[in-house]
């Protein structure tokens, strides 16, 4: 009789011990689950809060761009208007004709053109920082082909000299003398009346971004 109620005591505190077991067990589980929970619930906030930190950071730059693309089309236009540039966008190069001349076989660069000089050095310093701007010399056809030759490449680089004075890179700057060709007025040359059309400069900057592009969607007047 005795050995039977140890039994049922033994078979009780097992059942009670297992029932301890169980939910302890079940508690552990929870515990692990609401911790995982909790790490999943973070891991989604940094997550949220790094997105919501990329889409901010995407749309400054947006904005940034398009202040720059209205910033740049108010100086071409300036340029246009002020001082008569005429702009055009050739293959990915953006050539700028100034109304900069030379008197007859001279290179120095005149004081009535450095306004516009000026202005160009200041939209170049500003939009088209590390582009590579060629400025192309040009002269009237007085004169061997030689001469005009090494006369347009004088002019052209008095330009730069110019340039750089203002603040340009002496080392995005690359000049060339073309001498007589491309004439604005064929033949006129000395004191014939469009002759200083011929005596000039251009420019000619390498894009340097779809910025430049989109810009240059300005009407020309």
């Amino acid at each position: 009789m005795r050995q039977i109620r140890n039994f049922a005591i033994a078979a009780l505190a097992a059942s009670t011990l297992g029932a301890c077991a169980t939910k302890g067990f079940v508690r552990r589980g929870l515990d692990e689950q609401r911790v995982a929970l909790t790490q999943e619930q973070l891991a989604r906030a940094n997550g949220d809060s790094t997105l919501r930190t990329d889409v901010n950071g995407v749309r400054t730059d947006v904005a940034s761009v398009r202040a720059d693309i209205a910033a740049l089309r108010t100086e071409l236009s300036t340029l246009r208007t002020e001082f008569g540039a005429k702009i055009s966008m050739i293959e990915g190069q953006i050539t700028f004709a100034l109304p900069v001349h030379f008197g007859f076989d001279a290179a120095a660069v005149r004081q009535q053109d450095e306004a516009a000089l000026a202005k160009f050095a200041q939209v170049a310093g500003a939009h088209y920082k590390g582009a590579t701007i060629t400025i192309e010399g040009f002269a009237d056809p007085a004169g061997s082909a030689q001469y005009n030759v090494q006369l347009s490449q004088k002019r052209a680089d008095a330009v730069r000299e110019y340039l750089v004075g203002k603040g340009l890179d002496n080392a995005n700057l690359k000049t060339v003398g073309y001498g007589k060709a491309r004439l604005v007025r064929a033949g006129a040359k000395k004191d014939a009346p469009g002759a200083e059309l011929n005596r000039r400069v251009t420019f000619v900057v390498d894009a340097p971004s779809e910025t430049t592009v989109a810009a240059l969607s300005v009407r020309q007047p």
